[in-house]
C-alpha cells in the first residue's frame, strides 16, 4: 500500500473502511468533503478491523445463481432492448414510469433503513450519498418525463397501482419495518444490481435521440452506479458472511421475491 505524507494534504483516495490511503479502492474523499463513489474494493489491510474476508463464492454469486434463468430474463427483457434502441412503444413506456415513479417513496424509506441499520459511518456514507441521487437527478428525470408526455399529475392520480407495483412497494417497506440487514440488502441488491446488469448490456448501442429512452439507461450504468453496486453487494456478502444457514435463507426468499417482482414489472407494461 502507498501511504501519501499526510491526509490533510493529499488527494488521494482512501479506504471506505480503515481511511488508509490507497490508490486503488472505493471512495474518493476530496479536501472539500465531498464523497464520490468510484468503486468497492476494500483495500485488505491489517488495520480494516471491520473487514470480513470474502472466501470462496460470493453471497450474491449465489443469491443470484438460485434466481436460474429468470436472471437472463430479466436483464435481457423484450423491455431493455427496445428502449436502448428507441424504438419502445411510448404509452408502454408511460406506463411503465408512471409506476415505477411509485417505487420511489418506498425505495428511499428501504434505503434509509439501511443506512440506519448499517454496521458502521464507513458502512452508511455511500448510501447516504446514494439517497441524495435517487431524490434528485432520478426524481427529477421522472419529472422530464411526465411533462414530455403530457402526462400531468392529475391524469398520473386515475391511474391505479399495477399488482407488481403494490408488491413491490409492500415488499420494500415490510423488510424496512421488520426486516434483518441481510433482508433489506438482499431487496434492494435485486432492484439496483439487475438495472446495472441489463443497462451494461444495451448502454454500447443505446440510440441517444430522446432523453426518454437513453436517460434511463445513464442513471443505472457507468463507473459511479456500478460503484454503488458494487458497494451494496459488499454489504451483502459481509452478511452472509456473519449469519446463519436459517439468516441466508430469508435472504434468499426476499431475493427471489424481489426477481419475481422485478420480471412482473417488466411484463406488466406490455399489458
Amino acid at each position: 500500500m502507498t501511504h501519501a505524507p499526510s491526509a490533510a494534504s493529499c488527494d488521494m483516495p482512501k479506504c471506505l473502511l480503515c481511511y488508509t490511503h490507497n490508490s486503488n479502492i472505493a471512495i474518493s474523499l476530496p479536501r472539500d468533503g465531498s464523497v464520490k463513489i468510484l468503486f468497492f474494493t476494500p483495500c485488505h489491510s491489517t488495520c480494516c478491523t471491520n473487514m470480513s474476508i470474502i472466501t470462496g463464492t460470493r453471497f450474491t454469486e449465489k443469491l443470484k445463481a438460485s434466481s436460474g434463468e429468470q436472471w437472463n430474463r430479466v436483464v435481457t427483457h423484450r423491455f431493455t432492448k427496445e428502449l436502448a434502441a428507441g424504438t419502445i412503444d411510448r404509452e408502454v413506456l408511460k406506463k411503465y414510469l408512471v409506476q415505477d415513479h411509485r417505487f420511489l417513496d418506498a425505495f428511499v424509506v428501504l434505503l434509509a433503513s439501511i443506512v440506519a441499520n448499517a454496521r458502521s459511518l464507513s458502512d452508511r456514507i455511500p448510501a447516504c450519498q446514494f439517497l441524495a441521487l435517487i431524490t434528485a437527478k432520478e426524481n427529477t428525470y421522472f419529472e422530464r418525463c411526465f411533462e414530455s408526455m403530457n402526462c400531468s399529475s392529475e391524469e398520473r392520480k386515475t391511474i391505479p397501482d399495477a399488482a407488481c407495483t403494490t408488491g413491490f412497494c409492500n415488499l420494500m417497506r415490510q423488510v424496512a419495518q421488520n426486516g434483518t440487514l441481510g433482508e433489506m440488502l438482499s431487496v434492494i441488491v435485486v432492484c439496483e444490481w439487475t438495472y446495472m446488469s441489463w443497462a451494461d448490456l444495451v448502454k454500447d448501442v443505446t440510440v441517444r435521440e430522446d432523453f426518454t429512452t437513453y436517460e434511463w439507461v445513464d442513471l443505472h450504468s457507468g463507473p459511479e452506479f456500478e460503484g454503488v453496486v458494487s458497494y451494496l453487494r459488499q454489504l451483502l456478502d459481509t452478511e452472509g458472511n456473519m449469519i446463519d444457514d436459517a439468516e441466508k435463507e430469508k435472504c434468499k426468499a426476499r431475493f427471489l421475491q424481489a426477481m419475481q417482482l422485478e420480471e412482473d414489472f417488466f411484463d406488466f407494461a406490455y399489458t
